[in-house]
């Protein structure tokens, strides 16, 4: 009877050690799915602000687009109102080689008076060298004679200090006009030569 009883008492007591072990083990489980729960609605949530980032740059990006096209819209609809093709002017400054001229700034008078007075940089000087064109004066003239006086200040031959100046007379018609003031080295005087010619 005795040995009965500790039989049935260990087997209890076995029962109860398994039936602990196993609510422990389920209670991990259980612990383990929420966190495997939350971790996944944290990956859902971040995917999804990602998303909503992505939408939102994709907005941004196309809204400063149109921001810009409407710019230039707005900037070449003001040269056509200010500037309208039948009375409008332009002048370029460009250079060939400048071995004998380093240009400083460009002074541009037209009928005695001052329009325009450009001091140039280094790198600007620079990109007229390597075949730029610089717009230098945009007006509106009327119909008929004008003259136009250019005057280029920089360093000359022997880095002296050099001004001078080409004068042109510009017959204006209906129509726009485009005048280059180009510098060029005249290698036989080895000094600067300044020509003003209109583009055809």
């Amino acid at each position: 009877m005795w040995l009965y009883k500790q039989i049935r008492f260990t087997a209890l007591a076995f029962t109860v050690l398994v039936t602990g072990g196993m609510s422990a083990y389920a209670q991990d489980a259980l612990d383990a799915d929420a966190t495997m729960a939350q971790v996944n609605a944290v990956a859902a949530a971040d995917s999804e602000s990602r998303d909503k980032f992505r939408v939102l740059d994709q907005d941004v990006q196309s809204l400063k687009k149109e921001v810009l096209d409407l710019n230039r819209d707005l900037f070449l609809l003001e040269e056509e109102l200010l500037f309208p093709a039948n009375s409008q002017v332009a002048f370029f400054i460009s250079m060939d080689v400048g071995e004998y001229f380093k240009l400083d700034s460009v002074s541009l008078k037209i009928d005695g008076k001052e329009v325009a007075n450009y001091l140039y940089t280094e790198r600007e000087v620079d990109a007229l060298l390597r075949g730029g064109v610089h717009r230098v004066h945009m007006a509106n003239l009327k119909a008929g004679e004008h003259e136009l006086v250019a005057v280029f200040t920089g360093q000359g031959p022997h880095t002296r200090d050099y001004r001078r100046g080409a004068t042109v007379k510009v017959e204006k018609g209906i129509g726009a006009k485009y005048l280059e003031l180009e510098i060029t080295d005249r290698v036989k005087k080895q000094q600067p030569e300044f020509e003003i010619r209109e583009w055809e």
